[in-house]
């Protein structure tokens, strides 16, 4: 797509795109960051990475067994 594009419609799509990222809404770093915190100590009680799943909720536990063998 570029190649067919000159160098002044290049410039054109790369200001078009500078102002769009200008009136993008910013937040600090450090909001961001306490945001992220919170959701993840409000959802750590049902997070199943840390808390784990039960036996009868796995659909992967089973009698099968790891490897297969011939």
């Amino acid at each position: 797509m570029a190649r067919d594009m000159s160098d002044k419609e290049i410039l054109k799509m790369e200001l078009e795109q500078l102002k769009k990222e200008v009136s993008t809404p910013r937040t600090p770093v450090s909001a961001n960051c306490a945001e992220t915190i919170a959701f993840c100590e409000e959802h750590l009680p049902n997070d199943p990475l840390i808390k784990g799943v039960s036996d009868d909720k796995n659909p992967y536990k089973g009698d099968k067994g790891g490897c297969i063998v011939t």
